[in-house]
Protein backbone atom coordinates (compact mmCIF):
# COMPACT_ATOMS: atom_id res chain seq x y z
CA UNK A 1 0.00 0.00 0.00
CA UNK A 2 1.40 3.31 -0.88
CA UNK A 3 2.71 5.91 1.52
CA UNK A 4 0.15 8.37 2.53
CA UNK A 5 1.16 11.85 1.00
CA UNK A 6 2.24 14.79 3.36
CA UNK A 7 4.17 17.72 3.59
CA UNK A 8 8.15 17.42 4.43
CA UNK A 9 8.75 18.25 8.09
CA UNK A 10 8.47 21.93 7.91
CA UNK A 11 11.65 24.63 9.09
CA UNK A 12 11.08 26.95 11.62
CA UNK A 13 10.86 29.77 9.12
CA UNK A 14 8.02 28.16 7.27
CA UNK A 15 5.57 26.99 9.90
CA UNK A 16 5.91 30.46 11.30
CA UNK A 17 4.95 31.81 7.94
CA UNK A 18 2.46 29.43 7.64
CA UNK A 19 0.76 29.81 11.05
CA UNK A 20 1.01 33.85 10.13
CA UNK A 21 -1.23 33.51 6.92
CA UNK A 22 -3.73 31.51 8.60
CA UNK A 23 -4.25 33.27 11.47
CA UNK A 24 -3.93 36.54 10.01
CA UNK A 25 -5.25 36.05 6.82
CA UNK A 26 -3.91 37.09 3.44
CA UNK A 27 -4.66 39.40 0.63
CA UNK A 28 -4.77 36.45 -1.66
CA UNK A 29 -7.35 34.03 -1.10
CA UNK A 30 -4.78 31.44 -3.41
CA UNK A 31 -2.59 32.08 -0.81
CA UNK A 32 -4.16 31.45 2.17
CA UNK A 33 -6.08 28.37 1.02
CA UNK A 34 -2.76 26.99 -0.02
CA UNK A 35 -1.30 27.50 3.19
CA UNK A 36 -4.33 26.21 4.81
CA UNK A 37 -3.75 23.00 3.26
CA UNK A 38 -0.27 22.63 4.02
CA UNK A 39 -0.70 23.50 7.53
CA UNK A 40 -3.09 20.99 7.78
CA UNK A 41 -1.09 18.08 6.55
CA UNK A 42 1.94 19.33 9.01
CA UNK A 43 0.06 19.02 11.66
CA UNK A 44 -0.83 15.29 10.25
CA UNK A 45 -4.44 15.26 8.72
CA UNK A 46 -4.88 13.27 5.34
CA UNK A 47 -5.76 14.69 2.45
CA UNK A 48 -9.52 13.61 2.62
CA UNK A 49 -9.64 15.47 5.84
CA UNK A 50 -7.86 18.11 3.99
CA UNK A 51 -9.91 18.42 1.02
CA UNK A 52 -12.91 18.52 3.21
CA UNK A 53 -11.46 21.42 5.19
CA UNK A 54 -10.69 23.68 2.44
CA UNK A 55 -13.57 22.62 0.19
CA UNK A 56 -11.18 21.50 -2.76
CA UNK A 57 -10.47 18.14 -4.66
CA UNK A 58 -8.38 15.80 -2.95
CA UNK A 59 -6.17 15.62 -6.51
CA UNK A 60 -5.32 19.54 -5.92
CA UNK A 61 -4.50 18.86 -2.25
CA UNK A 62 -1.96 16.09 -3.45
CA UNK A 63 -0.16 18.51 -5.98
CA UNK A 64 0.46 21.39 -4.06
CA UNK A 65 1.84 18.94 -1.12
CA UNK A 66 4.22 17.30 -4.23
CA UNK A 67 4.85 20.95 -5.36
CA UNK A 68 5.40 22.66 -2.07
CA UNK A 69 8.46 19.27 -0.74
CA UNK A 70 9.74 20.35 -4.15
CA UNK A 71 10.09 24.31 -4.25
CA UNK A 72 8.65 25.37 -0.83
CA UNK A 73 6.70 28.05 0.22
CA UNK A 74 7.25 29.46 -3.35
CA UNK A 75 3.93 26.91 -4.48
CA UNK A 76 1.99 29.81 -2.49
CA UNK A 77 1.62 32.01 -5.39
CA UNK A 78 0.50 30.62 -8.54
CA UNK A 79 1.88 31.48 -11.72
CA UNK A 80 0.25 33.54 -13.73
CA UNK A 81 0.70 32.94 -17.99
CA UNK A 82 0.75 35.91 -20.90
CA UNK A 83 2.28 39.02 -21.53
CA UNK A 84 4.97 39.59 -24.52
CA UNK A 85 8.46 38.19 -24.62
CA UNK A 86 11.12 39.63 -22.69
CA UNK A 87 13.52 41.91 -24.25
CA UNK A 88 16.20 41.58 -21.83
CA UNK A 89 18.47 38.77 -21.77
CA UNK A 90 18.53 36.25 -18.79
CA UNK A 91 22.17 37.35 -17.74
CA UNK A 92 20.56 40.89 -17.71
CA UNK A 93 17.60 39.89 -15.58
CA UNK A 94 20.05 38.49 -13.25
CA UNK A 95 21.57 41.86 -12.93
CA UNK A 96 18.97 43.55 -12.29
CA UNK A 97 17.54 41.29 -9.85
CA UNK A 98 20.72 41.09 -7.99
CA UNK A 99 20.58 45.35 -8.39
CA UNK A 100 17.49 45.04 -6.46
CA UNK A 101 18.27 43.03 -3.84
CA UNK A 102 21.25 44.80 -2.76
CA UNK A 103 21.60 47.71 -0.48
CA UNK A 104 21.85 51.07 -2.33
CA UNK A 105 24.41 51.84 0.00
CA UNK A 106 26.57 49.51 -1.23
CA UNK A 107 25.98 51.07 -4.74
CA UNK A 108 27.60 54.15 -4.12
CA UNK A 109 23.40 55.64 -3.52
CA UNK A 110 22.70 58.30 -0.66
CA UNK A 111 19.30 56.16 0.73
CA UNK A 112 18.52 52.84 1.89
CA UNK A 113 16.11 51.31 -0.10
CA UNK A 114 15.12 50.96 -3.88
CA UNK A 115 11.85 52.76 -5.22
CA UNK A 116 10.96 51.10 -8.64
CA UNK A 117 11.97 54.94 -10.47
CA UNK A 118 14.94 55.32 -7.88
CA UNK A 119 15.83 51.45 -9.55
CA UNK A 120 14.98 52.41 -12.90
CA UNK A 121 17.07 55.53 -13.08
CA UNK A 122 20.21 53.78 -11.92
CA UNK A 123 19.80 50.52 -14.22
CA UNK A 124 19.67 53.24 -17.06
CA UNK A 125 23.13 54.42 -15.64
CA UNK A 126 24.97 51.57 -14.97
CA UNK A 127 28.37 51.30 -16.70
CA UNK A 128 29.02 48.77 -19.24
CA UNK A 129 25.22 47.69 -19.42
CA UNK A 130 22.21 48.61 -21.87
CA UNK A 131 19.48 48.39 -19.25
CA UNK A 132 16.93 50.17 -20.51
CA UNK A 133 13.38 48.94 -18.70
CA UNK A 134 10.41 50.98 -17.82
CA UNK A 135 9.13 51.00 -14.13
CA UNK A 136 6.11 48.47 -15.19
CA UNK A 137 7.95 46.22 -17.11
CA UNK A 138 10.52 46.79 -13.88
CA UNK A 139 7.57 45.90 -11.46
CA UNK A 140 6.46 42.40 -13.12
CA UNK A 141 10.01 41.55 -13.98
CA UNK A 142 11.08 41.56 -10.13
CA UNK A 143 7.41 40.01 -9.03
CA UNK A 144 8.03 37.30 -11.28
CA UNK A 145 11.15 36.60 -10.41
CA UNK A 146 9.90 36.29 -6.53
CA UNK A 147 11.28 39.50 -5.65
CA UNK A 148 8.38 42.32 -4.15
CA UNK A 149 8.76 45.14 -1.83
CA UNK A 150 8.45 43.84 1.83
CA UNK A 151 9.05 45.05 5.08
CA UNK A 152 11.83 44.27 7.16
CA UNK A 153 11.26 41.65 10.06
CA UNK A 154 12.72 40.14 12.20
CA UNK A 155 12.14 35.99 13.16
CA UNK A 156 13.29 33.43 16.18
CA UNK A 157 15.03 30.48 15.38
CA UNK A 158 13.79 27.22 17.65
CA UNK A 159 16.83 26.81 20.41
CA UNK A 160 15.20 24.22 21.68
CA UNK A 161 17.73 21.54 22.26
CA UNK A 162 15.17 18.90 22.09
CA UNK A 163 13.62 19.85 19.28
CA UNK A 164 13.96 17.27 16.66
CA UNK A 165 12.96 14.93 19.63
CA UNK A 166 10.17 16.52 20.17
CA UNK A 167 8.99 16.70 16.63
CA UNK A 168 9.77 13.20 15.85
CA UNK A 169 7.52 12.04 18.80
CA UNK A 170 4.74 14.30 17.93
CA UNK A 171 4.84 12.49 13.72
CA UNK A 172 4.89 8.99 15.30
CA UNK A 173 1.67 10.28 17.57
CA UNK A 174 0.00 11.60 14.80
CA UNK A 175 1.62 8.81 12.05
CA UNK A 176 0.68 5.37 14.71
CA UNK A 177 -1.50 6.64 17.10
CA UNK A 178 -4.24 9.09 15.54
CA UNK A 179 -7.01 7.26 17.87
CA UNK A 180 -5.35 8.26 20.82
CA UNK A 181 -4.14 11.31 20.08
CA UNK A 182 -5.49 15.33 20.60
CA UNK A 183 -4.37 18.17 20.00
CA UNK A 184 -5.32 21.54 22.38
CA UNK A 185 -4.60 25.36 22.19
CA UNK A 186 -6.56 28.93 23.17
CA UNK A 187 -7.03 30.85 20.55
CA UNK A 188 -7.76 34.44 21.19
CA UNK A 189 -8.28 36.90 22.44
CA UNK A 190 -11.63 37.53 21.25
CA UNK A 191 -13.29 41.26 21.50
CA UNK A 192 -16.16 42.23 21.18
CA UNK A 193 -16.23 45.19 17.98
CA UNK A 194 -17.49 45.03 14.08
CA UNK A 195 -15.04 42.77 12.46
CA UNK A 196 -14.61 42.99 8.91
CA UNK A 197 -14.36 40.56 6.24
CA UNK A 198 -16.36 39.43 3.12
CA UNK A 199 -19.46 38.29 1.22
CA UNK A 200 -21.28 38.31 -1.61
CA UNK A 201 -22.83 41.97 -2.36
CA UNK A 202 -24.11 43.81 -5.57
CA UNK A 203 -21.04 45.44 -7.22
CA UNK A 204 -20.08 48.74 -5.46
CA UNK A 205 -22.44 48.23 -2.41
CA UNK A 206 -20.83 46.48 -0.01
CA UNK A 207 -22.24 45.24 3.31
CA UNK A 208 -21.34 47.42 5.57
CA UNK A 209 -20.45 47.25 9.52
CA UNK A 210 -20.14 50.15 12.13
CA UNK A 211 -17.23 51.45 13.20
CA UNK A 212 -16.57 51.40 16.97
CA UNK A 213 -14.16 52.56 19.70
CA UNK A 214 -15.56 51.39 22.53
CA UNK A 215 -14.77 47.93 24.05
CA UNK A 216 -16.13 47.73 27.22
CA UNK A 217 -17.11 44.16 27.12
CA UNK A 218 -13.17 43.03 28.02
CA UNK A 219 -11.75 40.01 26.12
CA UNK A 220 -12.35 35.99 25.93
CA UNK A 221 -10.12 32.86 24.75
CA UNK A 222 -11.07 30.18 22.72
CA UNK A 223 -9.83 27.02 24.45
CA UNK A 224 -10.05 24.54 21.54
CA UNK A 225 -9.56 20.91 21.72
CA UNK A 226 -9.19 18.84 18.28
CA UNK A 227 -9.34 14.54 18.19
CA UNK A 228 -7.39 13.73 15.37
CA UNK A 229 -9.01 9.96 14.83
CA UNK A 230 -12.42 11.57 15.13
CA UNK A 231 -11.49 14.75 13.38
CA UNK A 232 -13.94 16.23 16.01
CA UNK A 233 -13.16 19.83 16.90
CA UNK A 234 -14.64 21.33 20.53
CA UNK A 235 -14.22 23.81 22.62
CA UNK A 236 -15.05 26.63 25.38
CA UNK A 237 -14.95 30.40 26.17
CA UNK A 238 -13.26 31.71 29.05
CA UNK A 239 -12.14 34.94 30.30
CA UNK A 240 -9.08 33.97 30.92
CA UNK A 241 -6.23 30.82 30.13
CA UNK A 242 -3.92 29.64 32.51
CA UNK A 243 -3.45 26.21 34.68
CA UNK A 244 -6.67 26.05 35.52
CA UNK A 245 -8.22 26.42 32.01
CA UNK A 246 -5.66 24.29 30.69
CA UNK A 247 -6.55 21.55 33.10
CA UNK A 248 -10.08 21.84 32.27
CA UNK A 249 -9.33 21.70 28.52
CA UNK A 250 -7.12 18.44 29.59
CA UNK A 251 -9.98 16.65 31.15
CA UNK A 252 -12.34 16.96 28.34
CA UNK A 253 -10.06 15.07 26.44
CA UNK A 254 -9.62 12.67 28.65
CA UNK A 255 -13.50 11.90 28.70
CA UNK A 256 -13.31 11.65 25.06
CA UNK A 257 -11.79 8.36 25.40
CA UNK A 258 -12.95 7.02 29.24
CA UNK A 259 -11.21 3.49 28.48
CA UNK A 260 -8.38 4.47 30.66
CA UNK A 261 -6.19 3.38 28.17
CA UNK A 262 -3.12 5.86 27.07
CA UNK A 263 -3.92 9.01 25.32
CA UNK A 264 -1.40 11.91 23.82
CA UNK A 265 -1.76 15.29 24.14
CA UNK A 266 -0.33 17.74 21.51
CA UNK A 267 -0.07 21.54 22.43
CA UNK A 268 2.60 24.24 22.58
CA UNK A 269 4.85 24.97 25.89
CA UNK A 270 2.85 27.77 27.14
CA UNK A 271 3.51 27.72 30.99
CA UNK A 272 0.21 27.49 31.52
CA UNK A 273 0.26 23.96 30.02
CA UNK A 274 2.86 22.66 32.16
CA UNK A 275 2.63 24.01 35.66
CA UNK A 276 3.33 21.06 38.53
CA UNK A 277 -0.49 20.16 39.20
CA UNK A 278 -1.33 19.56 35.33
CA UNK A 279 1.56 17.30 34.69
CA UNK A 280 0.80 14.95 38.63
CA UNK A 281 -2.95 14.73 36.74
CA UNK A 282 -1.67 13.78 33.38
CA UNK A 283 0.87 11.01 34.80
CA UNK A 284 -2.05 9.64 37.17
CA UNK A 285 -4.40 9.64 34.07
CA UNK A 286 -2.15 7.98 31.55
CA UNK A 287 -2.30 11.29 29.54
CA UNK A 288 0.93 12.16 27.80
CA UNK A 289 1.86 15.76 26.93
CA UNK A 290 3.58 16.05 24.08
CA UNK A 291 4.79 19.83 23.47
CA UNK A 292 6.12 21.46 20.35
CA UNK A 293 9.49 23.08 20.69
CA UNK A 294 10.00 26.33 21.19
CA UNK A 295 9.10 29.13 18.76
CA UNK A 296 7.43 26.08 16.49
CA UNK A 297 3.95 26.22 17.54
CA UNK A 298 2.88 25.69 13.74
CA UNK A 299 3.64 21.90 14.54
CA UNK A 300 0.19 21.90 16.53
CA UNK A 301 -2.32 20.16 14.63
CA UNK A 302 -5.25 22.17 15.68
CA UNK A 303 -3.37 25.02 14.28
CA UNK A 304 -5.22 24.53 10.47
CA UNK A 305 -8.54 24.51 12.26
CA UNK A 306 -8.26 27.53 13.48
CA UNK A 307 -8.03 29.36 10.65
CA UNK A 308 -11.79 28.53 9.24
CA UNK A 309 -13.10 29.14 12.87
CA UNK A 310 -11.59 32.80 12.44
CA UNK A 311 -13.42 33.46 8.78
CA UNK A 312 -16.57 32.36 9.43
CA UNK A 313 -17.53 32.98 13.02
CA UNK A 314 -15.71 36.13 13.43
CA UNK A 315 -14.77 38.25 10.61
CA UNK A 316 -17.47 39.85 9.16
CA UNK A 317 -19.39 39.84 12.37
CA UNK A 318 -20.77 42.09 14.57
CA UNK A 319 -21.45 40.32 17.47
CA UNK A 320 -23.22 42.39 20.62
CA UNK A 321 -21.66 40.62 23.67
CA UNK A 322 -19.80 37.36 24.49
CA UNK A 323 -22.95 35.32 25.08
CA UNK A 324 -23.72 35.89 21.47
CA UNK A 325 -20.23 35.55 20.55
CA UNK A 326 -19.58 32.33 21.84
CA UNK A 327 -23.29 30.62 21.04
CA UNK A 328 -21.98 31.82 16.90
CA UNK A 329 -18.92 29.79 17.79
CA UNK A 330 -20.40 26.60 19.24
CA UNK A 331 -23.11 26.88 16.37
CA UNK A 332 -20.17 26.89 13.74
CA UNK A 333 -18.42 24.13 15.59
CA UNK A 334 -21.27 21.59 15.79
CA UNK A 335 -22.25 22.24 11.76
CA UNK A 336 -18.58 21.69 11.11
CA UNK A 337 -18.45 18.18 12.80
CA UNK A 338 -21.61 17.17 11.76
CA UNK A 339 -20.08 17.99 7.85
CA UNK A 340 -16.87 16.60 7.95
CA UNK A 341 -17.27 13.85 5.59
CA UNK A 342 -20.29 12.99 4.79
CA UNK A 343 -20.86 8.88 3.52
CA UNK A 344 -22.17 9.66 0.15
CA UNK A 345 -19.79 12.53 -1.07
CA UNK A 346 -16.48 10.22 0.04
CA UNK A 347 -18.30 7.77 -2.17
CA UNK A 348 -18.77 9.70 -5.15
CA UNK A 349 -15.16 11.37 -4.90
CA UNK A 350 -13.41 8.08 -4.20
CA UNK A 351 -14.85 6.87 -7.78
CA UNK A 352 -13.66 10.15 -9.33
CA UNK A 353 -10.64 9.44 -8.18
CA UNK A 354 -10.29 5.99 -9.20
CA UNK A 355 -11.42 7.13 -12.61
CA UNK A 356 -8.98 9.55 -12.91
CA UNK A 357 -6.05 8.08 -11.66
CA UNK A 358 -6.91 4.69 -14.03
CA UNK A 359 -6.62 7.20 -16.96
CA UNK A 360 -3.31 8.43 -15.87
CA UNK A 361 -1.45 5.26 -15.29
CA UNK A 362 -0.99 6.12 -11.39
CA UNK A 363 -1.98 3.79 -9.48
CA UNK A 364 -3.98 4.65 -5.65
CA UNK A 365 -1.86 7.33 -3.82
CA UNK A 366 -0.71 9.22 -6.42
CA UNK A 367 2.70 7.43 -7.20
CA UNK A 368 3.68 6.38 -10.73
CA UNK A 369 3.50 3.20 -11.54
CA UNK A 370 6.97 3.13 -12.95
CA UNK A 371 8.68 4.79 -10.38
CA UNK A 372 6.69 2.29 -7.49
CA UNK A 373 8.73 0.07 -5.34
Amino acid sequence: MAEPVRVRRLTDQEGQRLQQIVRRGSTSSVRYRRAMMLLASAGGNRVPVIAQLVAADEDTVRDLIHRFNEIGLACLDPKWAGGRPLLLSADDEDFVVATATTRPVRLGQPFTRWSIRKLAAYLRKVHGRLIRIGREALRCLLSRRGVTFQRTKTWKESTDPQRDAKLDRIEHVLEHLPDRAFAFDEFGPLGIRPTAGSCWAPQNRPQRIPATYHRTHGVTYFHGCYSIGDDTLWGVNRRHKGATQSLAALKSTRAARPDGAPIYVIMDNLSAHKGAKIRAWAKKHRVELCFTPTNASWANPIEAHFGPLRQFTLANSHHPNHTVQTRALHTYLRWRNANTRHPDVLTAQRRERARIRSEKGMRWGGRPLANAA
